[in-house]
């Protein structure tokens, strides 16, 4: 497919690379950023920089948004759309009825709509296989989820027919399983710089946890710790030092309520 790309951030930046490795032509690149565009045109083969949202002359038949959530409607409301072009986004919590409302409302052009919403963290530095990244595809008309789920075949062995409501709850569930546990082993970071201790003496019990939940059938099988054997001592003894960090205190007792047995 000729495939043209709105946002080079993070997602675009690995979507890209494997699309034109499965064989697909990555038509323009556009980016409020410039600078951003031209590093993501420099990694592919034959790629133009798009100058501004105005695709009216592009021989794309498929445009991937790949922006933020609260700039999909002020990116679509610029947008100008070729003849008989497929729109995407790769968000996680816009419904398919979102984008499908803000193409109806600013689009003078009618185009099938559809949601191709890789479920990964993404970071331009880190190397990703692709074929790992499960791909959620969602369109309204059969025929564009045929083309969707083909093209997401193209670059994942795991790809999934997802509705929004199921997008929005697998979503949801991500927070949790990575930004929320990212940001607590920070904070178990600074707790441990600011008492100068070496977060390395974690890692191989990170690494072990990771590993456990991983292969438990569900990780609250193995979950481990005070709050679960109801070992209210030591509990109480690390309230008692978190008392100088009262914010994380405050989690800590929250995390606790939480894992305690019914």
């Amino acid at each position: 497919m000729r495939i043209s790309f709105v946002g080079a951030g993070n997602v675009a930046w690995h979507m890209a690379q494997a699309l034109e490795h499965a064989g697909h032509h990555i038509v323009e690149v556009y980016s409020r950023d410039s600078r951003n565009a031209r590093r993501l045109v420099n990694k592919l083969y034959d790629t133009n920089i798009a100058p501004d949202l105005d695709f009216a002359e592009s021989t794309a038949e498929l445009l991937i948004l790949a922006v933020a959530d609260d700039a999909l409607p002020e990116v679509v409301s610029r947008l100008v759309l070729p003849e008989n072009c497929i729109v995407v986004h790769t968000s996680g919590t816009q419904s398919l009825d979102d984008l499908k409302h803000l193409i109806h409302i600013y689009s003078d052009v009618p185009a099938q709509v559809g949601v191709f919403y890789p479920l990964q963290t993404f970071s331009r530095e880190v190397a990703i296989n692709m074929n790992q990244v499960p791909m959620c595809v969602e369109a309204v008309e059969p025929k564009t989820e045929q083309i969707l789920i083909q093209l997401a075949q193209d670059i994942s062995s795991i790809v999934y027919l997802v509705s929004s409501e199921e997008r929005r709850i697998l979503h949801v569930a991500a927070v949790f399983a990575c930004n929320f546990t990212n940001h607590l082993l920070g904070i178990s970071k600074k707790i441990l710089d600011a008492e100068h201790l070496e977060f390395e003496l974690l890692k191989p019990l990170i690494r072990e946890t990771i590993r456990k939940a991983l292969d438990a059938p569900d990780p609250s099988v193995v979950q481990t710790g005070p709050a679960i054997r109801g070992d209210e001592n030591t509990i109480e003894k690390h309230l008692d030092f978190l008392e100088k960090y009262p914010a994380w205190q405050g989690l800590y007792e929250i995390l606790t309520e939480s894992i305690r047995p019914r």
